[in-house]
Parts: structure tokens; sequence; C-alpha cells
């Protein structure tokens, strides 16, 4: 039997929680998970689905300054499924938000958050 069988969340860290919030829950569509306890510092937790979350830490950011690829699929990133990758990215482009698409073929495409962190989005195909 497998000791690990889900991933429970993922944290960021961000410069600033609000605006964070209006890529991830505003651009990406994420609700606020209002049971965030005080941690000592701002930051916010969105749910993706009833079992995993999104974790944004306002903390400083020991990696500032680091280069970063062009193509989000060559640096760390986390992948994220959509019921409809074209109209997303439709979305990002009226947002004025950079995107490039997979390089494997699939149905999906990278972009970074206002922090530069590198979010991949699949088309979720049911099997």
């Amino acid at each position: 039997m497998k000791s690990i069988f889900a991933l429970h969340h993922v944290s960021l860290i961000v410069a600033n929680t609000e605006r964070a919030l209006e890529f991830y829950r505003d651009i990406l569509g994420l609700s606020v998970n209002p049971h965030r306890p005080d941690l000592g510092y701002p930051g916010a937790w969105l749910d993706i689905n009833a079992q995993q979350q999104l974790h944004l830490l306002e903390l400083p950011n020991p990696e500032q300054g680091l280069s970063r690829p062009a193509h989000g699929g060559r640096d760390r990133h986390f992948a994220l499924y959509c019921h409809d990758v074209a109209a997303l990215a439709q979305q990002l482009s009226q947002a004025d938000i950079p995107f490039s698409r997979s390089r494997s073929g699939r149905a999906a495409l990278f972009c970074r958050d206002p922090d530069e962190n590198a979010v991949e989005i699949m088309q979720y195909v049911p099997d």
C-alpha cells in the first residue's frame, strides 16, 4: 500500500496577497477558503477542489531576482486542470497575461502569476 495518495496543497511566496488574488481568484476562478488561521503574516488559502488548496504566503522571497526561463515548462511549476483551456487562453489574453503553449502537444498552456511563479493549466479530458 502506498503511503502517499494525494496532494493537499502547494504554497507560493507572493509579494502582495491582494495582487496575487487578482490572478488566482479573479482570473483563474479559485475561491478563497475562509478558514485560514492567523499565521503571523498575510496570505490566503484558495480551494482548488474539496481536497486540494493553493496557499499564498506573503513573505520575503529568498529567490528574488533570479532569472527565470521564458517558458514556464522549463521552470518549477505546478499544474492545474481546467474544463476549457481555449477560453482560459482568451481570458489571459484579455488581461494582458502572457502565456505559452505546452511543447508536448497537449492542450495546455503555461503562464506566470504576478510574482513570476510558473503555472501550467491543462485541458481536462475525462477517461
